[in-house]
């Protein structure tokens, strides 16, 4: 879960990689997933889809036990605000999401009122910004 992510665990994140326009999401689920390598797309084994990752530097260290590294996949699942607005997280999210603007190579991110699904601030209304709601 994100809020269990620690500075120390993305500090040899190097960039992340999009495969959609994030700007077009509300909120993406992030974990730290155990992969065999630093860089190149990690298979995915979840329902729903992949929405990004990390990539890491020469300087990461494998696991001595598994002989993995630890990098984050960003992922929405079938019943997330993307595909069912009206659905489960009309109006929250889920424990592990985070709003992916908030993101960056070594940067935890954080939750938003658009990602919480709620009003927009008055900083989102004096810019235009609406919520999908």
């Amino acid at each position: 879960m994100s809020s269990l992510i620690t500075e120390d665990e993305i500090s040899h994140e190097t960039d992340l990689v999009w495969l959609e326009d994030i700007n077009q999401l509300d909120y993406v689920r992030q974990s730290l997933d155990r992969l065999p390598t630093r860089k190149g797309k990690p298979a995915y084994h979840r329902d729903g889809r992949m929405i990004g990752y990390a990539l890491l530097g020469p300087d990461a260290k494998a696991s001595r036990a598994s002989g993995t590294f630890r990098r984050r996949v960003f992922w929405l699942l079938p019943h997330d605000r993307d595909s069912q607005p009206n659905g489960l997280y009309a109006k929250s999210a889920p424990a592990e999401a985070i709003d992916p603007r908030t993101l960056a190579a070594r940067v935890k991110g954080y939750k938003t009122e658009r990602s919480e699904g709620g009003p927009p601030s008055t900083a989102m209304q004096e810019l235009g910004i609406t919520l999908p709601l």
